[in-house]
Parts: structure tokens; C-alpha cells; sequence
């Protein structure tokens, strides 16, 4: 049987009569069609600059699944893995694929992974160049390998930005229509340009795949040692995971998504999805030095002159870059590496009241990963800014398909078995909330991470806090860091508001962790903060 024309292969999806067919179009080749149709500009530094229109980040709102007797009972259908119906997904499919009748096509082949073994290989079919460039950037190659592999893919992306649903026809919930079909191993973007959707699409589907194979997919960075020792890092956004894990002593493996098998982790990857707003050469000089001729950047404000003006919010703060890892100095091209050592789960808390550093038991890891915790800031009328508590399970919850216990169990069984050193960061404030206290230096806590990775805290002494049971070093050797930072009740002076401070936050743990106390073992559960178990008025370390 022979080799299958393009056109052929895009048929099976009903796309016929389609004027140009572009198929793995080179990056340069792609950065000059979408300047010529108008998809975007070019920068000064040569990148092109694209505005996505009302769509400045994702929808998660209109992100549904179709429900099947294959998958019914595997996921954890909540608010953010909500159920659609074949029907919904019949028609949004045959709107997409109408759409693209008589139009340009580009046609992306490549993987989402690294390690060839557990690598999905993924086709991407849209009608925007900028589109194919963002995948092009953002996944792994799939240049010199059997191209037949792609007649039948894995998992196929149908992304239509400029076509939009129609909810009193299709049964979507508005214009943007995010949809997932396993059976028929189809997804479709359509009515959004924002180019993270059809990242997150991939990093979701791997998410519900890789379990099954006994990988456990985790959204963190990772970076390694120059002895080949491997670091995680996870956090949302704002937290630092991408300054604390580009750090110019060690190698980066990746920067968003990684999986963790018998041997190692790997990349899901081929690119970072970096936000860039406010970055600078001195900053970030990874990210700045990426920003180059085939990288696509999204609603950056552009100057008269055509420089990035990275600081301006004029579009929105979420300004992204889509750079791929060759781009990016100090990278690891073949983004593997063997089984991670230590694990950081940052959180950038606005109470203060968390340690700036604390070793957590298998436990405590578990119950800090299902948590999923940082805070934000949020304005009020008279100016006063009060920290508001997040949780997003795994460090994730919007890509996650399955019940957080599920990867909470395979993160204990790798931390038990590999004897891995979890620790919980503060990247937020200490000596008091947003706006009383201070925000911890980086460089104390870059000073922190080095010496948990090169053995130093291994020599010191931890003592136990009673607020949230958490084993906190009493010196970091031989850095400057004050030893009062490390127990946060001694950095407060107000030591009552300290220890109501720990209560409401404690508080709001207790009252996000109901939802899975159903799933986890009682250990778990114990392993969090506890009210009752304390008297704040007199504790003491």
C-alpha cells in the first residue's frame, strides 16, 4: 500500500477543496507567511509580535470533554473537567472542518515528549501561520522521522482562532468551543488565538495518558547539576518557578511540563511558553536572549521603532513568548534526565506566615502537592491590599484529568522509593502579611535552594513549628542569611497577629482539603496544619 498524499490524509476529517496545503513548513518559512498575511509583525530583535483579539489568556470556562463509556470513570469530572455530549462535539467538528474549506492549511507534525518511548505523536491543523509556528516552537520535531507514523497520529488538533461556535446551534456555552474526544483522538480549538490553548490542550491529554503507562506527569521545571543531579520545581504562577530553576549554575531541562518514568523525567516540551512582561537582560537573561527571529510573541506592545516595549500592559499583563529550547542558553537539546534527587514546591505566600524553607515528609508532600497553594494580592477601593489564598491541585488543577490522588500516589511512591528530599519554599513575605512585611530576597532564597541541593542542610540542625508542622533548618552554613527569617514567628514583631495570621491561613487549608479527605489516606490528611491540635495563644518553638 502506498504512501498517503496530504491531501488524502487531511480528508479523513472531511478538509477537501483546501487551496494550499503547507505540510512541516520550516520556521522561517512560516515567520515569513504570517508576516505576508498579515498575522503579525516583525520586532526589532526579528521575532513576530501577534495580538490575539479579546482572547489574552485561557478559556477555561468553555474547556469540555466528551464523556465515554472508555473514559467515563477515569476522570475526575468537576468544574474544570466538565462533560460534553458526541452530538456537541459533532458539531463544533464539522463547523471547524467546514471552515476550512477553500483556505491555506498547515499541517504540523511533531510529539509531545521527549523520551521516545512514551512520546505521543500529535498533528496540528489550523489556518494560521502563527499557529503552526507556536507548535512548531513549542512541541518536539518530528523532522527525519518515518512520516508515516502521522497518517495515524495520537492524537490530532483541529485550531480554527478566527472561526467562532455558535451556542444556540452547536450546544457550546459561548463563541470559544475547547473540546477533547478520546475515542476518536481529536481535539478542537476554536475562537481563540491565545496560543497557550493549544499547548495546554496536549499537556492535558498527556496528563490523562501517561498514568497509564506508569509515568507520572507533573506540571514543574526541572534543572540539573553538573554532576547529573536532576531538581524539580513546582509552583503557580508568580511563585518563581521559571527564575529559580533558569539558574546559570545549572542546566535546564524544561520550564512547564515533564513526566517521570522508571529511569528519569523528560520534557513534554520543545519550547517555553514564557511570560514576559517586565523581563529585562540583567533579570532574565535566558528568556531576554530567546527573543529572537522565530520566536512568536503575543500582545507584546511594539514601539514606533518596532522595539518590544516588555513593560507596557497596554494589551495585558499575560504577554507571552513562544521560544524554542535551542533558543534558550544553558539548556539541556536533548531534555532528559535521570530520576530527580530533590523536589521544591514553591509557594509565594502573601500572609507570611509560611517558612521561608521546611523538609517536608512523604506526607506532608503529598498533602502540600494535592494542595496546591500560593496567594495573591488583590486591590481594594481604599488602597489596602489583604492576601488571598489559592489552591490549584498538583500545581495544576486546570490541566489535570484525573483525581489529584491519583498523581499525589505516584509522587509518594517515587519519593519512597528514590528516597527523594521534598522541601516547601516561601518565595512570598516574611515578618508580616502583604503590606506589613517584607518579600524575601531571591538571593536568600536561591542561597536556600543551592544549599538543599549541594548537601549542606544535610549538617544542620531542623526544629519542628508548631502552626503547620513543618521542619525548619535553624542556620542555612555559610551564606548571609539571617537565622530569624528561618522561624517566621520570630520574624514578626507583633506575635499575636502572627499566630491569627497562621490561624486563618490553617483555616483555609483545612477548608480546600475537605474536598479529597474522601480519596486519601488518613496519613495525608493528618499530615496537614490542624487548628485543634495547637493552642495559638501559647505555642512556642
Amino acid at each position: 500500500m502506498g504512501k498517503k498524499s496530504i491531501e488524502s490524509q487531511i480528508s479523513q476529517y472531511g478538509i477537501v477543496n483546501a487551496h494550499n496545503i503547507y505540510h512541516n513548513l520550516t520556521r522561517t518559512k512560516l515567520v515569513e507567511l504570517a508576516v505576508k498575511r498579515g498575522e503579525g509583525i516583525f520586532t526589532t530583535p526579528g521575532a513576530i509580535n501577534v495580538l490575539t483579539g479579546k482572547n489574552t489568556g485561557r478559556s477555561p470556562k468553555d474547556r469540555f470533554i466528551v464523556d465515554q463509556k472508555s473514559i467515563h470513570k477515569k476522570i475526575d469530572w468537576n468544574n474544570i473537567n466538565k462533560p460534553t455530549t458526541e452530538e456537541v462535539f459533532e458539531k463544533v467538528f464539522i463547523r471547524a472542518t467546514s471552515y476550512l474549506q477553500g483556505k491555506d492549511i498547515f499541517v504540523y507534525d511533531g510529539f509531545a515528549g521527549h523520551d521516545p518511548k512514551y512520546a505521543l505523536s500529535l498533528r496540528v491543523i489550523t489556518n494560521l501561520a502563527t499557529t503552526a509556528l507556536l507548535s512548531e516552537n513549542m512541541f518536539v520535531s518530528g523532522r527525519g522521522k518515518d512520516p508515516s507514523i502521522w497518517e495515524n497520529p495520537d492524537f490530532t488538533i483541529i485550531a480554527v482562532p478566527w472561526c467562532k461556535a455558535v451556542p444556540e446551534v452547536d450546544g457550546t456555552r459561548s463563541d470559544i468551543a475547547i473540546l477533547f474526544n478520546f475515542d476518536r483522538k481529536i481535539a478542537i480549538v476554536m475562537g481563540t488565538w491565545y496560543g497557550g490553548e493549544v499547548k495546554k490542550v496536549m499537556f492535558s491529554i498527556m496528563n490523562f495518558i501517561l498514568p497509564e503507562k506508569n509515568v507520572f506527569p507533573m506540571h514543574c521545571s526541572a534543572n540539573m547539576g553538573d554532576k547529573g543531579d536532576t531538581a524539580l520545581f513546582f509552583g503557580l504562577s508568580g511563585t518563581g518557578k521559571t527564575t529559580l530553576s533558569t539558574d546559570p549554575t545549572r542546566i535546564l531541562i524544561g520550564d512547564d511540563e515533564h513526566g517521570w518514568t522508571n529511569k528519569g523525567i523528560f520534557n513534554i516540551e520543545g519550547g517555553c511558553y514564557a511570560k514576559v512582561i517586565g523581563i529585562n537582560p540583567e533579570s532574565d537573561p535566558e528568556i531576554y536572549q530567546g527573543v529572537k527571529f522565530g520566536t512568536l510573541l503575543e500582545n507584546v506592545d511594539v514601539k514606533e521603532d518596532r522595539t518590544p516595549d516588555f513593560n507596557s500592559k497596554r494589551y495585558t499583563e499575560n504577554t507571552r513568548a513562544a521560544i524554542p529550547l535551542e533558543f534558550i542558553p544553558n539548556v539541556k537539546q536533548d531534555a532528559v534526565a535521570g530520576t530527580p534527587q530533590t523536589i521544591f514546591f514553591l509557594s509565594a505566600d502573601a500572609f507570611g506566615v509560611l517558612p521561608p524553607i521546611a523538609k517536608l515528609t512523604k506526607e506532608q508532600a503529598m498533602y502540600y502537592f494535592i494542595s496546591g497553594y500560593t496567594a495573591k494580592i488583590a486591590g481594594t477601593e481604599t488602597g489596602i491590599n489583604e492576601p488571598i489564598p489559592v489552591f490549584s491541585a498538583c500545581f495544576g488543577a486546570p490541566f489535570m484529568m484525573r483525581h489529584p490522588a491519583e498523581y499525589a500516589k505516584m509522587l509518594g511512591e517515587r519519593i519512597e522509593e528514590h528516597n527523594v528530599n521534598v522541601y516547601l519554599i516561601n518565595t512570598g513575605w516574611s515578618g508580616g502579611s502583604y503590606g506589613d512585611g517584607k518579600r524575601i530576597k531571591l538571593r536568600y532564597t536561591r542561597s536556600m535552594i543551592r544549599a538543599a541541593l549541594d548537601g549542606r542542610l544535610d549538617e544542620v540542625k531542623f526544629v519542628k513549628e508548631p502552626y503547620f508542622g513543618l521542619s525548619i533548618p535553624t542556620v542555612i552554613p555559610r551564606t548571609d542569611i539571617p537565622e530569624d527569617i528561618l522561624l517566621p514567628e520570630k520574624a514578626w514583631t507583633d506575635k499575636s497577629s502572627y499566630r491569627e495570621t497562621a490561624k486563618k491561613l490553617i483555616e483555609e487549608f483545612n477548608k480546600n482539603f475537605e474536598q479529597f479527605v474522601d480519596r486519601v489516606s488518613p496519613r495525608i490528611v493528618s499530615a496537614g496544619p490542624k487548628i485543634n491540635s495547637i493552642d495559638l495563644n501559647s505555642a512556642k518553638i
